[in-house]
């Protein structure tokens, strides 16, 4: 009789998960695992087609091509902007979203509709919308004098405008875990340190931030590697241009895999592009992690 209890302790909960952990294995493990085998074969085009197996020759070719170094780059560039722009405003919409008042629903609602759009239709609107000749972001500039701006059409200023397009799109998103974590934060500890004589400012560094900790660790892990592969700004607006400036990896991978046919040296730029997103993230959790239970 124990020993029935005990298997539906485990059993009854591994019924339930066993869908979300073969739809896990099927459509995120295994495409990793696919991926970096595929990177080490090239097509053969010649009769009878097949692949054939290079090795580290596509890695070696990625190190010494050019546009995958601007590639690099241009990832770079987008992910150490956006991250702490996104999590900073998804933080201050958080807290300024926490405070009950009248209207605090409707004005939620609001500030959530960016998460109804789908980002193809977002990405389209906000083309039509940084149109360098007609578009509504300069004619709004216009009202104050300042002149016409390429935006897309700039090497300086399309990268910035990526970061526009998905900051609109993703901080109402990050927004929802943060506001859940201030939620969870018991009211007691504000009251102490307002009895203590707390400010504003001391509250939020001395109770919000600290019980907020795990929080903004999981939003700014799940933020890394969802900007990691961003990728719909880039084949509806700029196909990676101008100049290389917007050629991230993931729109490189795009590009080289299914453009050019080179689906090894594509498979190449995507398993780099896992590695690097990895390894960002676990220096974030080795950085920013809770280290309490370790010292117990």
């Amino acid at each position: 009789m124990r020993l029935s209890i005990c298997h539906q302790k485990w059993l009854i909960p591994l019924i339930f998960l066993t869908p979300a952990m073969l739809g896990l294995f099927l459509f995120k493990i295994y495409p990793i695992f696919l991926a970096i085998w595929e990177s080490f074969f090239i097509e053969s085009f010649g009769v009878g087609g097949g692949k054939i197996f290079v090795g580290w020759e596509n890695f070696t070719l990625l190190w010494n091509d050019f546009v995958f170094w601007r590639s690099v780059r241009a990832t770079a560039i987008l992910t150490v902007v956006i991250n702490p722009v996104q999590i900073s405003l998804a933080l201050a919409l958080a807290l300024l979203l926490q405070r009950r008042s009248r209207h605090i629903r409707l004005i939620r609602s609001l500030f959530l509709l960016p998460i109804g759009i789908a980002l193809p239709i977002a990405t389209i609107i906000w083309g039509l919308m940084l149109n360098p000749n007609d578009g509504l972001i300069n004619a709004m500039l216009g009202i104050f004098g300042i002149s016409r701006q390429p935006f897309l059409t700039s090497e300086d200023q399309a990268i910035w405008a990526i970061v526009a397009i998905a900051t609109w799109k993703g901080v109402a998103f990050w927004m929802l875990f943060l506001l859940a974590g201030l939620e969870d934060i018991p009211r007691q500890l504000y009251e102490a340190v307002r009895i203590d004589g707390a400010n504003w400012l001391q509250r939020h560094r001395y109770v919000t931030l600290p019980m907020l900790r795990r929080t903004i660790l999981f939003v700014l892990v799940a933020d890394t590697a969802t900007n990691f592969v961003l990728v719909v700004p880039m084949i509806i607006l700029t196909q990676g241009g101008p100049r290389q400036s917007t050629n991230v990896l993931m729109y490189e991978a795009y590009r080289t895999g299914f453009l050019f046919q080179d689906f090894g040296k594509s498979m190449a730029i995507v398993t780099i592009l896992t590695s690097i997103t990895m390894l960002v993230i676990a220096l974030q959790v080795l950085f920013l992690g809770d280290r309490r239970g370790a010292n117990k």
